[in-house]
């Protein structure tokens, strides 16, 4: 192995450290966007503490948050303007958290707008980052390292606001984004944002990778960003109607809802990040929705018991960890399509939050109107089936711009015949037999090696040495490295 240069190993190492930065940042001032306006324990805490309804509140949040979201990109063009408006929106979400020390007046309304339009700009600004301190094929890891360390911060500061008491809850807000403003004033202020490898304009149009050599059929990013935006929307309408729903329902549980309420999705975002590259994940986006679909039924089905609350939460929370990981890599991926990271990373955002807030504004009417919780469980399987039918028409467009996410399936929709031709058509060290053929052909379409050795009437081990000798002849270590090798446009 021939060592890194002194250079090299610097600029790798205060990379490794700017990445760390920015999941630091974002994890504690995300952690007070959950815990307070974004439907939090603390807010409501504050607001039965003075005796006033937080609805109003939550709601009008939600809606600035969405317009701080869909706002940043086009005001804030570089890193250096990302970094500003992080620490001043910080700065101003720990004030505005303070007036909540005060009793109750226009000053509420006033702070926690203001700081939720704030605080959704600083999570798209913060996309600067995301691009800039993470290389492509590491930002699924970044993301998932963000919401899993905000989301136990969450819970502590959830556990605070319930078992001592708002005001403590508070002081331990404001320390978050204490904390958060003193880590971000270490962040770069400059980064890769502007690196023309990853700068492609608004104009550019990827071309499919089904038949090199030939007429590609263009593909859209920003069709395939609407795309996304709606499928974000229906699958996200499920959280609303958790939190005015399902939450409400078991409320009398608050020992246990206040800490384990995240801790399936934490869970799944774990196991999803650290699943082999063998494992083919868009399978597990099919079982995700079945999740929502029976969590919903065991909601009709069974009581109110710990034991219920348990199982119904373990897998709805578990089925919107792997969705948000999902589209949270996505987004990551369509970052180097768009100079400005901050409009991609704003608009996905911006329809998680329009899908949470139709889902309360719905459940909410649909409680005031009848009460019944079967027409609930009615709303969310319509969005299950929505999201079946959805999914593989998003997956298609997807896998054609982005050609190598670890969801999608990337020979999906090309013949086998043709897929046997593109890989003998590859510029390898030395020709492929034919078993080494068939076994790339089913590497390449995502398929695990206990699914290959049985397709292929052969051992797992026998797999692993093939796939060995594939990864030599074609000059890299893994599947991704080979997906990409595949999938490269050719030259024209």
């Amino acid at each position: 192995m021939i060592p890194l240069s002194n250079p090299a190993k610097k600029q790798g190492d205060a990379l490794c450290r700017d990445r760390r930065l920015s999941v630091v940042v974002f994890a504690l001032f995300f952690s007070w966007l959950l815990a307070f306006p974004f439907e939090g324990r603390v807010l409501y805490a504050i607001t039965n503490y003075h005796g006033v309804s937080a609805h109003q509140f939550v709601f009008g949040a939600m809606a600035a948050h969405f317009a701080g979201l869909l706002a940043c990109g086009f005001f804030v063009k570089n890193m250096r303007t990302a970094k500003k408006l992080i620490l001043f929106s910080i700065a101003f979400c720990a004030a505005a958290t303070g007036v909540f020390f005060l009793p109750p007046s226009f000053l509420w309304a006033a702070a926690l707008f203001l700081a939720a339009f704030l605080v959704g700009a600083c999570v798209a600004a913060w996309g600067f980052y995301f691009k800039g301190c993470t290389p492509k094929d590491e930002r699924i890891k970044t993301m998932a390292d963000g919401l899993i360390f905000s989301n136990l911060l969450m819970i502590l500061l959830n556990m605070a606001a319930i078992h001592l008491s708002a005001q403590i809850a508070l002081g331990f807000s404001i320390a978050f984004l204490a904390a958060a403003f003193l880590t971000a004033l270490k962040l770069p202020k400059r980064g890769a944002e502007g690196s023309s490898a990853s700068a492609a304009t608004d104009a550019d149009v990827p071309v499919s990778p089904s038949t090199p050599g030939q007429g590609a059929v263009p593909v859209s990013k920003s069709g395939a960003l609407a795309f996304l935006c709606l499928f974000i929307v229906v699958i996200t309408i499920n959280s609303g109607l958790m939190y005015q729903v399902v939450s409400p329902a078991f409320a009398r549980l608050e020992w246990l809802t206040s800490w384990y309420w995240a801790v399936p999705y934490i869970a799944a975002l774990f196991v999803m990040r650290n699943l082999s590259g063998r494992f083919n994940r868009s399978y597990i986006l099919y079982v995700a929705i079945a999740m929502l679909g029976i969590s919903f039924i065991l909601f009709i089905v069974l009581g109110r018991l710990w034991t219920d609350y348990l199982l119904i939460n373990t897998l709805m929370l578990g089925a919107c960890g792997v969705y948000d990981l999902f589209w949270w890599s996505i987004l990551g991926d369509m970052l180097e399509y768009d100079k400005n990271p901050a409009k991609i990373i704003g608009t996905g955002l911006a329809a998680n939050v329009l899908g949470v807030l139709l889902g309360g504004l719905i459940g909410n009417a649909i409680t005031a109107a009848n009460g019944q919780t079967q027409s609930h469980t009615l709303l969310a399987f319509g969005v299950v089936c929505a999201t079946f039918i959805l999914l593989p028409p998003l997956s298609n467009r997807l896998t054609r711009l982005l050609k190598s996410n670890i969801y999608l399936p990337a020979l999906a929709e090309t013949p086998v015949q043709e897929q046997i031709g593109m890989i003998n058509e590859l510029d390898l060290a030395e020709p492929l037999t034919a078993r080494e053929s068939e076994v790339m052909r089913l590497l390449l379409s995502g398929k695990s090696y206990k699914v290959i050795a049985a397709e292929l009437y052969i051992t797992e081990k026998t797999v692993g040495s093939h796939a060995s000798k594939i990864y030599l002849k074609a000059g890299v270590t893994n599947r991704a490295e080979l997906m990409n090798l595949f999938l490269k446009p050719p030259s024209q």
